[in-house]
């Protein structure tokens, strides 16, 4: 169950340190974490009410890639509103760009994500989705 007031994020990350780094720094500013280790795990969380206030995505997923998973929220009415942080090893220029492409709304860059991930977190929650022109 939410706390009240608590904004709930949404982890999809396979790797047991990052989710660890990942819980350190954002329990401590006062986010709920829902952390899901596949996509199996996560789609069952999506299932469920109320929605995460944010997703964030790893790309390399023991069961599906996280591509794959991003396209099935964007293609699902009931994810319009639900902003997608893709934080990921995988750091070259095409990759970043084909995940903006098919609807993240920010891409951060393992391992260094510490400030970034906090900042690019209270950013999206303040300013939701990510909108193109």
């Amino acid at each position: 169950m939410a706390s009240e007031g608590k904004k709930r994020i949404l982890v999809i990350e396979d790797e047991a340190a990052m989710q660890e780094l990942i819980r350190l720094i954002l329990e401590r500013w006062g986010f709920e974490l829902i952390q899901a280790l596949n996509v199996t795990t996560a789609v069952e969380v999506l299932r469920q009410k109320p929605l995460p206030d944010l997703v964030l995505l790893d790309m390399m997923l023991p069961d599906v890639d996280g591509l794959e998973l991003l396209r099935q929220i964007r293609e699902t009415k009931v994810f319009d509103n639900l902003p997608v942080i893709i934080v990921s090893a995988l750091a070259d220029s095409d990759r970043i760009r084909k995940g903006l492409d098919m609807g993240a709304d920010r891409y951060i860059t393992k391992p260094a994500i510490g400030h970034n991930l906090l900042k690019t977190v209270q950013e999206v929650m303040k300013t939701g989705r990510r909108t193109t022109t």
